[in-house]
């Protein structure tokens, strides 16, 4: 196994925030606990930033999506311990669907019902998209690339792979990666219903046979990566390697997925070149898996054209989280490397009844125990926007 062309990289920190769990060890009891239940959208229930602000002021400066990046960023770097890297080349890449949502909702509220003069001057500030790679690569002085990734549901797993590149390309030698979204404003919610893409029975369900929707969920996950020789030189743990990355477009509807998941398989095929495997290493498969009836159609259909039946075993998370948009693809890297350590597959929660006509091996029930390796995650986003990364174990 070659990995990406040229340097290879090294992932040696990760953090999460999510609603079934703040922190690597309570988001995997998360992901083992039960699926989500009667709501439309799953949050985090009584956050509070202060541990990661110095005032209160300070993150009340912060939208709630920028709260979230901080406080995995922070857990990440500090589990990486001193990366050493020249300030100057250690770069910040973040995926968001959305950006400060719940920012921009209130402020336009307070426009209307107070007039203009009263519109907060740090509207700007909080809710474009790119503030939360800003506020981490200000808070440790990061000096490398700074650039946010906007691709709907993919634009996490997008920005990993475009981080991982960054380093093996010898652009910069070490990132702070991953996504966040928090999104669930009455705004967006009213839109995803009336467009029926939530689900009506507030569960998420993936590739069941009654499934009817997603339930929207937020939070961030970071990852630190670096080159890998440096890893391994300053004798750091490393937990797992960024192999290989795919990229591309169906080309064919804002919101529904390409007709027999082709473009799906296409990424998945680009991102296996990349890392120079054959479907036959690939050990576990974090699908993207929204409970959405067309969605997990197209992903069973192109994991099947790609790798046969039964083919890998095959678990979505969003079960769980819900589907947290541009913060998904991240959280799901999260738990790929927590699979590798724990050495079990989570299950596919909210899921009782496997839809016949997916014909994946679908781990449900319980967690699975597996012996880790390639692992393959995919994100699929409105706009026909196809992500595809694959980690493998240290």
């Amino acid at each position: 196994m070659k990995g990406l062309p040229g340097r290879r990289v090294a992932i040696t920190g990760y953090g999460v925030v999510a609603p079934c769990g703040v922190g690597r060890e309570a988001f995997w009891q998360g992901l083992l606990g039960p699926g989500t239940t009667g709501g439309q959208a799953t949050s985090l229930a009584g956050w509070d930033p202060s541990p990661w602000y110095e005032n209160a002021k300070e993150a009340r400066r912060a939208d709630r999506v920028q709260q979230f990046a901080v406080a995995a960023a922070a857990e990440a770097l500090e589990q990486a311990g001193s990366v050493g890297a020249d300030p100057s080349r250690f770069g910040v890449i973040v995926g968001t669907g959305v950006g400060g949502l719940h920012t921009l909702e209130e402020q336009v509220r307070v426009g209307i019902d107070k007039g203009a003069r009263r519109v907060s001057p740090f509207l700007v500030p909080m809710m474009m998209a790119n503030a939360s790679g800003a506020a981490i690569s200000m808070r440790y002085g990061l000096q490398g690339p700074c650039e946010t990734v906007c691709t709907a549901c993919a634009a996490s797993t997008h920005a990993i792979g475009y981080a991982a590149r960054q380093i093996a390309f010898d652009r910069c030698d070490a990132a702070v990666t991953g996504g966040a979204e928090s999104a669930d404003t009455i705004t967006a919610l009213a839109g995803f219903t009336n467009m029926t893409a939530l689900s009506t029975s507030g569960r998420s369900m993936p590739f069941d046979v009654a499934r009817d929707g997603f339930v929207l969920g937020e939070g961030a996950a970071m990852l630190v990566l670096e080159v890998w020789d440096r890893a391994v030189e300053r004798g750091a743990t490393i937990l797992g390697e960024v192999v290989g990355a795919g990229s591309n477009a169906d080309a064919f509807h804002i919101t529904a997925p390409s007709p027999g998941g082709s473009g799906a398989v296409a990424c998945m095929e680009l991102a296996l070149a990349d890392a120079d495997l054959s479907t036959a290493d690939i050990r576990q498969v974090n699908a993207h898996g929204t409970s959405t009836p067309l969605n997990d159609a197209a992903e069973a259909e192109a994991l099947n054209k790609l790798f046969g039946q039964p083919g890998p075993p095959v678990t979505s998370t969003k079960g769980v989280t819900g589907h947290a948009l541009g913060g998904a693809g991240a959280l799901e890297a999260a738990a790929v490397l927590l699979s590798f350590e724990k050495r079990l597959i989570p299950p596919t929660a909210g899921t009782t009844e496997v839809d016949s006509a997916a014909a994946i091996d679908l781990v449900t029930g319980e967690a699975r125990p597996w012996e880790p390796g390639p692992t393959l995650s995919n994100s699929f986003g409105f706009g026909g926007h196809n992500g595809t990364i694959i980690l493998s174990p240290a």
